[in-house]
C-alpha cells in the first residue's frame, strides 16, 4: 500500500520504535489498536490477528511434539516460520499428522476388535480348522503312494470343499472390516466440531437471527421462562412437560423427550437453570429446525456420529441465544464487567450456561472480551472446549496441572483466577469455578466438574477478574505448558511426562539417578 512504517504509525497514534516492535513480535497488539490497524490498512482483523494461522500453528505444535520426532533437531522458531512463510506446507504436514493419528486409531480399533470380538474369533479359528482339514488331506495325497482312484478323489474333492468354504469365511471375515473401516474416520468427531467453532469463530450469525425471531415469539406469549415454554410446547406441538416421578427405563440423564408419546420428562431435582435451558433448546429444535439444518448441511462433518454431535451442539446454541439474546446479554455483560455470577442473577442461567455464552460474543462490530472454554471432570480430563485463538489447547486427554481449571477442585464453588504466561511468552487470564448438579437420591454420587474461561492479558482489564492485579508486571505469572507431553519447560517441577525438546536434545530431568554403567562397590 506504500505506506511507509512512520506513517501507519501516526495515524494510529503509536509512536514508529513501538510499531517496529510490533511487527518484529516483540509486542503483543489486541483491542482498540489492533482495530485501528484493521481499519487503516484495510483488512480484516481476523486475517490481521492470524487466528486461521494459530490453529494451523497449534496442529503443528501438536504433530512436532510426537515422541516419532522428537530427536529431529528442530529450531524453537522453525514452526512459526513455516506458518508464515510456507502455510500450505505446513498445513500439509498437519494433515498427514491428522491422518497418521487416524490410521493408529484404526490400528488399535482393529487389535481390540482381534482381541475381544468373539465373531471374529469364531472366523478366525474356522480359517485355522479349514487349513488344517485341507493340510490333512493333501499331506495323506502326498505320502500315501498306494491309494486307490477312488480314495484319491475323495481327498481331492475334501480339499476343494473346503477351500470353497475357507473363501467364503475370509470374504465375510473381510467384511467385517469392512464395516468397521466405513463406521470410523479418520478424525474423532471431536475434532471435527472443534474445526466446525473454529471456522465460525464461535459465533453463527444465522441461529442468532432465528433465536431473536423464537424469543419475540415466545415474549408475545407471555413472559419468557418455564411456564410460557411449557404453554407453547403444549399448544403448538401436542408436548407435555413432565416433572419428577419415575425415570424413562434405561435413561439415567436428567431429561429425555419421548418423540412417540411427545413427552418432556425433567428430574425433579434440575435445577431452574436446567429446566429452562432444555425447553428453550427443545422448542427451539422443534420450531427452528430449517436453521440448524442449513448450518449441518454447510458443516463438513464425515460420520453420523460427527453429525449427531454438531446437531446437539447447535441445539444447545440456539438456546442459549433465546435465554442469553445477543444485543442486551452484551451490554450487561459490558456493565457488569463480565462478572458471571451477577450475570447468572439477571437471566436465570447457569454458571456455565453463561460461560459458554460469552464465548459466543464474536458479532463484528459488536465483539465482548474474546474468551476460549473449557470444561474438566474430577479426574483431569477435557470433556467440553470451545477454542480461543492463539491458545494451545490439547484435543484430548488431560491439560496442564497446574492451570487454574484443576485449582478450581480445591475451592468448590469459589472462582480462582490465574495470569499464566506460555513458553513462546503469551499471557492469559484463567478464570475456572467447579459447578456441580444436584443428585435425585443419596445413593445417587453429584457430578462435579471444573469450568474454566480464558482471554489474552491484553484484554484482562475489561473484567472483574482482572481488577486489583498488576497486569504489567510479568513476575507473579504461573509458568506453564498446553500439557507435559507438549510443554517445552524442562525446568518445571510438575511434570509428569519426559520433555519433548523441540531441539531433539536428549533429556536427563527424569533419568534414572544411578548412570547407566556405574558399580557400586567392589567389582573385582
Amino acid at each position: 500500500m506504500k505506506i511507509s512504517q512512520a506513517a501507519l504509525a501516526r495515524l494510529i497514534g503509536i509512536s514508529p520504535s513501538y510499531l517496529n516492535l510490533i511487527e518484529n513480535n516483540k509486542r503483543d497488539i489486541g483491542g482498540a489498536l489492533l482495530n485501528r490497524v484493521a481499519q487503516h490498512l484495510h483488512i480484516d482483523i481476523d486475517e490481521l490477528a492470524g487466528r486461521a494461522e494459530q490453529k494451523l500453528l497449534q496442529d503443528l505444535e501438536e504433530a512436532f511434539a510426537d515422541p516419532m520426532l522428537e530427536s529431529l533437531s528442530f529450531r524453537p522458531d522453525e514452526r512459526r516460520e513455516l506458518v508464515a512463510q510456507y502455510p500450505a506446507s505446513g498445513a500439509a504436514l498437519a494433515r498427514m499428522h491428522r491422518a497418521y493419528t487416524g490410521a493408529q486409531l484404526s490400528a488399535d480399533a482393529y487389535a481390540d476388535r482381534l482381541r475381544s470380538d468373539p465373531l471374529l474369533s469364531q472366523f478366525l479359528h474356522q480359517i485355522l480348522s479349514g487349513v488344517t482339514a485341507i493340510r490333512s488331506s493333501a499331506e495323506i495325497l502326498v505320502d500315501v503312494p498306494d491309494l486307490g482312484e477312488a480314495e484319491r478323489q475323495q481327498f481331492l474333492a475334501a480339499i476343494g470343499r473346503e477351500t470353497l468354504a475357507l473363501t467364503d469365511v475370509a470374504r465375510n471375515l473381510i467384511g467385517q472390516f469392512d464395516i468397521a473401516r466405513r463406521d470410523r474416520s479418520d478424525i474423532s468427531p471431536a475434532r471435527e466440531i472443534d474445526d466446525l467453532l473454529i471456522e465460525q469463530n464461535n459465533h453463527f450469525p444465522e441461529l442468532e437471527i432465528a433465536a431473536d425471531a423464537l424469543r419475540d415469539e415466545i415474549e408475545q406469549a407471555g413472559p419468557f421462562g418455564m411456564a410460557t415454554l411449557t404453554q407453547l410446547l403444549e399448544e403448538r406441538f401436542g408436548i407435555s412437560v413432565n416433572i419428577g416421578g419415575t425415570a424413562p427405563e434405561g435413561f439415567p440423564g436428567q431429561y429425555r423427550f419421548d418423540g412417540q408419546q411427545r413427552i418432556m420428562w425433567l428430574q425433579g431435582s434440575t435445577k431452574l437453570a436446567t429446566r429452562q435451558f432444555q425447553l428453550a433448546r427443545l422448542f427451539g429444535e422443534l420450531a427452528a429446525p430449517d436453521a440448524i439444518a442449513q448450518q449441518l448441511k454447510n458443516a463438513r462433518l464425515s460420520s453420523p456420529v460427527a453429525q449427531r454431535l454438531a446437531s446437539r451442539a447447535l441445539g444447545s446454541y440456539l438456546a442459549g441465544a433465546m435465554i442469553l439474546p445477543y444485543g442486551r446479554f452484551r451490554q450487561h455483560a459490558e456493565a457488569a464487567a463480565y462478572d458471571i455470577d451477577h450475570l447468572c442473577q439477571i437471566y436465570h442461567a447457569s454458571y456455565e450456561q453463561v460461560a459458554q455464552r460469552l464465548v459466543t460474543l464474536r458479532r463484528p462490530g459488536e465483539e465482548g472480551v474474546p474468551f476460549g472454554f473449557l470444561r474438566s471432570d474430577p479426574a483431569g480430563r477435557l470433556t467440553k472446549h470451545f477454542p480461543l485463538p492463539g491458545l494451545l489447547l490439547p484435543n484430548s486427554g488431560h491439560a496442564c496441572p497446574l492451570w487454574a481449571i484443576y485449582g478450581a477442585f480445591r475451592t468448590p464453588e469459589t472462582p480462582v483466577r490465574q495470569v499464566v504466561r506460555f513458553s513462546d511468552g503469551s499471557r492469559y487470564l484463567f478464570i475456572a469455578r467447579t459447578v456441580q448438579r444436584r443428585t435425585a437420591s443419596f445413593r445417587e454420587q453429584a457430578p462435579t466438574a471444573s469450568i474454566m474461561l480464558a482471554c489474552d492479558v491484553l484484554h484482562a482489564d475489561r473484567t472483574i477478574y482482572g481488577s486489583g492485579l498488576d497486569l504489567s508486571d510479568t513476575s507473579a505469572d504461573v509458568p506453564v505448558g498446553p500439557s507435559c507431553r507438549l510443554c517445552t519447560r524442562r525446568e518445571c517441577p510438575s511434570r509428569q511426562e519426559e520433555a519433548l525438546s523441540p531441539t531433539g536434545a536428549n533429556g536427563e530431568i527424569r533419568a534414572p539417578l544411578l548412570p547407566p554403567g556405574f558399580q557400586l562397590g567392589d567389582s573385582s
